[in-house]
């Protein structure tokens, strides 16, 4: 297969970013991709923090200006790995000059931002796409497979969580993450759940939520901070196909490191995962012997969604970095062919009216449906 090099830029070199730049890096040679990344140029705040993270990470120059990296002609496709109010204008710059982007979820700090931004994506005519990775896994493709195919009959039911315990304790420390609803759980977390739901379930029709701060108050530098947002969560959904659902967002949930998990049932069976055993997908099938009923623990393998082109031994296992591979040979592919690879910007922005809907439940107390946010 012809290869040809395509100049990749990143802003944002913290926790995304690099894992981004890691991926790039690995994605040919991980999945023979017909382009390949050359890492052109990293954006972050400071000149000396630019410099160091492309030395650290293999960019051939650096900017603390996302302006002067977009313009860059050496880089002609756009990572955003910057925090969400900064999504808006770097896409929007990037589409004017019909460069290819990839977005981090949430994909805006709100719904006005996440509809300005699908708007430019599709009057560009650019490729897009929103980073939600956790649905990559093997085991969640798999269970993609398994619904789709019928093996579960119709889904009735799907009982999902994000679940983390990164401010469970009370004496932890406020900071960016407690301040503005755009990062509090409902704005960090609670995306990839509802990503994952649109993925497994379909589009939700309407939602009732109600949504806490448990901690109100956390040590700062001049004392107790007043914290402004949201802790977690709780989502109670009708989808479109008609299947019932709930949800649980929470950053307080002790002993939670990765709880990213669902329970789906059908009429033929159901499934089962949990992001903390991610190289396994538990599937029940009706009708069984009853002296033999239980769940099957499906160990991932070769024969699974994009397992092989990581490892070639069944139960192995694939990681968190390798997700990152695979969203990154997804958008490669995306810009090779000319044909968005979902989630698009429009996904991302279905993703921002969950939340909306919810906030406007949980504020009046009542059943919002999707479509009149």
């Amino acid at each position: 297969m012809e290869t040809r090099k395509l100049g990749v830029g990143i802003v944002g070199g913290g926790y995304m970013g690099k894992a981004h730049s890691v991926a790039m890096h690995a994605v040919g040679a991980v999945f023979d991709t017909a382009l390949r990344p050359a890492l052109e140029m990293i954006c972050t705040t400071t000149p000396e923090g630019a410099a160091r993270k492309a030395s650290e990470l293999g960019f051939s120059n650096s900017t603390s200006d996302w302006r002067e990296l977009v313009n860059n002609p050496a880089v002609e496709a756009i990572v955003i790995a910057s925090p969400q109010e900064t999504h808006l204008e770097i896409s929007k710059a990037a589409f004017d000059l019909g460069k290819p982007v990839f977005c981090e979820k949430p994909l805006g700090r709100n719904l006005a931002d996440s509809r300005a931004m699908t708007a430019a994506a599709k009057a560009s005519n650019c490729i897009n796409m929103v980073g939600f990775n956790y649905i990559r896994t093997p085991a969640s493709q798999l269970a993609r497979e398994i619904i789709s195919s019928g093996e579960i009959g119709d889904v009735t039911y799907i009982r999902g969580e994000h679940t983390e315990d990164f401010f469970a304790d009370p004496e932890s420390p406020a900071t960016w993450r407690t301040q503005g609803r755009s990062n509090g759980t409902m704005g960090d977390l609670a995306p990839h759940i509802i990503n994952a739901s649109q993925a497994l379930g379909g589009p939700m029709e309407r939602v009732l939520a109600e949504i806490e701060t448990v901690v109100k108050e956390r040590p700062g530098k001049s004392g107790m901070q007043k914290v402004t947002n949201d802790d977690h969560a709780q989502i109670m959904c009708r989808f479109m196909s008609g299947a019932l659902g709930a949800f649980y967002v929470s950053r307080t949930a002790f002993g939670r490191k990765m709880g990213y998990a669902y329970d789906i049932f059908g009429t033929k069976g159901s499934i089962r995962f949990d992001q903390e055993d991610q190289n396994a997908l538990w599937l029940y099938e009706g009708g069984q012997n009853p002296s033999r009923e239980g769940f099957k623990k499906v160990l991932t393998g070769p024969h699974h969604p994009d397992y092989v082109n990581f490892c070639l031994g069944a139960g192995h296992g694939t990681g968190y970095q390798d997700q990152i591979i695979i969203e990154a040979r997804d958008f490669l592919k995306a810009i090779e062919t000319g044909t968005n690879i979902w989630p698009t910007f429009q996904d991302g922005l279905y993703v921002n009216q969950v939340v909306e809907a919810s906030w406007q439940s949980s504020e009046s107390r009542s059943w919002i449906n999707i479509d009149q946010v």
